[in-house]
C-alpha cells in the first residue's frame, strides 16, 4: 500500500511532524512503506538510533538496511522487503581514454534507469523517496535533478503484493 502525493503529505500533518526537524529519512521511509509518521518516527528512533530533531546518519541507514535486506522490515503492522541497490544501480559507467570509470548517478538519471518501483534515496545530507518516477520531498527541498545519489534502497510492501495477487 503506497500513499499518493496528497495522502503522503497529509500523513505528516501531526503535532510531532510539525515540531520535528532533520527528519527527512523518517519521512522518506514512511512514504515508501506506507506507514504513519508517528509509527515510523519511533521505529527509526529505536532501530537506527535517531535522536529527536537530529538527522539519521548515512552509515546507520546503510548498516541497518543491509540487515533488513536479510530479515525484512516491519514498521508497525506493515511488512516490507528491502533491497540495497549496488554500485551498478547508483553509478553510471563511462570509458575515459580507454579506462572504465564510475560516477554517481544524478537523481534524474536514477529515475530514468528506475522508472518503476519505490526507493528511499540518500543524497548529500538528505533523504527522499522516489516512487514510480515521482519524487517525494518536503519543506524547502525542491526537486534538484542534479543531486548525486549516494545510496538507494528499494522498498516493496508485502501487503500490496498480497492485494495484487488476489486479482
Amino acid at each position: 500500500m503506497y500513499l499518493n502525493v496528497n495522502e503522503a503529505y497529509a500523513a505528516f500533518d501531526s503535532k510531532l511532524a510539525r515540531e520535528e526537524k532533520n527528519d527527512c529519512f523518517v519521512r522518506s521511509l514512511a512514504v515508501a512503506s506506507g506507514s504513519q509518521y508517528e509509527t515510523t518516527h519511533q521505529f527509526v528512533k529505536d532501530e537506527f538510533g535517531r535522536e529527536d530533531k537530529k538527522g539519521t546518519e548515512n552509515f546507520a541507514i546503510y548498516a541497518n538496511m543491509l540487515r533488513y535486506e536479510d530479515q525484512g522490515l516491519q514498521i508497525g503492522n506493515i511488512k516490507c522487503d528491502v533491497k540495497v541497490l549496488g554500485k551498478s544501480r547508483i553509478k553510471n559507467q563511462y570509458k575515459l581514454y580507454g579506462e572504465v570509470i564510475y560516477r554517481q548517478k544524478t537523481i534524474a538519471s536514477f529515475i530514468k534507469d528506475n522508472p518503476k518501483g519505490c526507493f528511499v534515496v540518500s543524497v548529500a545530507g538528505h533523504a527522499l523517496t522516489i516512487k514510480d518516477g515521482e519524487v517525494f520531498d518536503w519543506n524547502a527541498n525542491k526537486f534538484k535533478p542534479t543531486r548525486k545519489v549516494q545510496s538507494a534502497y528499494e522498498i516493496k510492501s508485502k501487503e500490496s503484493e498480497k492485494q495484487l495477487s488476489l486479482f
